[in-house]
């Protein structure tokens, strides 16, 4: 049920935020590969990348890949955030104390996330592909694939490169969730620990200091290899499934760096923030108010006895 509940809050999050993550996708990919004033600027910044999708490619445009992205943060984080709730649980991501251990949070973190990143591989292969797909061909980015839609995505790459290239991209994918998780659940629980010792008496101040908080962390620890993981996924391939740009994630990381420098690892962070902003407040304070409500209807359950039942039933 963990599991069930943590990936339900993410993908609510995740179907408010898509718009966000299509201007991210496009900003991430122009200028691929390309030394700054070699390319042409398609989008200036969060805004101006905005108001070009929805009037180039339709206000519609700006919620492609919707459908996979729900997949993809549902599948990715129930098993990374249900599992760490297994492990909060239990008390191994605190001391005997009771309060929370860093390194213990870090570690648990760490491997859920990476284990999350294999999960929801095929549907991020496929977000990808949709939403970097322009339907303006002035405003195009990064490779084009010829999708046309989830379901065809799906078919497609299976019929060419069979169940083994819907997992092309992993290895870009597993240290991308990792630091996603380390960041956000390490950063979120020490942060949420000391905002509850300023405002004892308050809940949602709390919550939303330490959401916000954690969106800044996460941006800034996985900005690189969101940058990685979006080329990588979206490159073409040929014939054996081989991508025509990268050879690994190492390889796109280096490529990256030898031609667009250091500020190439961080486009696109803008409008990466203000997606994960919202998206961390959204997905801690609907996990939290869910994981209430599911211990609620547990303690009601087991307070009242088999076969009673209530006057006002």
């Amino acid at each position: 049920m963990e599991m069930v509940i943590a990936g339900v809050a993410a993908a609510t999050a995740g179907a408010i935020c898509n718009p966000l993550e299509v201007v991210k996708i496009r900003m991430q990919l122009q200028g691929e590969l390309k030394a700054r004033g070699q390319y042409a600027v398609h989008y200036r910044n969060v805004f101006h990348a905005f108001y070009t999708i929805a009037t180039k490619d339709g206000f519609f445009a700006l919620q492609k890949g919707i459908f996979p992205f729900i997949l993809y943060q549902f599948s990715a984080n129930s098993v990374r955030l249900g599992l760490f709730q297994l492990a909060n649980q239990n008390g191994l991501t605190r001391n005997k104390n009771g309060s929370v251990n860093a390194s213990k949070t870090l570690f648990y973190a760490t491997t859920s996330g990476a284990l999350g990143g294999v999960a929801c591989s095929p549907f991020y292969l496929v977000k990808t592909h949709l939403q970097s797909k322009a339907n303006e061909v002035k405003i195009a980015v990064g490779h084009q694939h010829s999708h046309e839609g989830t379901f065809h995505a799906f078919y497609t790459i299976y019929k060419e490169f069979g169940f083994k290239g819907l997992w092309r991209g992993m290895s870009s994918m597993v240290p991308r969730i990792a630091m996603t998780s380390a960041t956000q659940l390490t950063s979120f629980e020490v942060i949420h620990e000391f905002t509850k010792a300023q405002f004892p008496d308050r809940v949602w101040t709390p919550l939303c200091l330490a959401s916000f908080g954690t969106g800044f962390f996460m941006t800034l620890g996985m900005a690189p290899f969101d940058v990685i993981a979006t080329r990588f996924y979206n490159q073409g391939t040929d014939a054996n499934g081989k991508g025509l740009l990268y050879r690994t994630a190492v390889d796109c990381a280096v490529k990256t760096f030898q031609k667009e420098g250091v500020r190439g690892f961080f486009k696109g962070w803008t409008a990466c923030y203000f997606r994960l902003g919202p998206y961390v407040m959204l997905v801690m304070v609907i996990w939290d108010r869910l994981k209430f409500q599911h211990q609620e209807y547990l303690r009601n359950k087991m307070s009242i006895p088999d076969g009673v039942v209530s006057e006002a039933a």
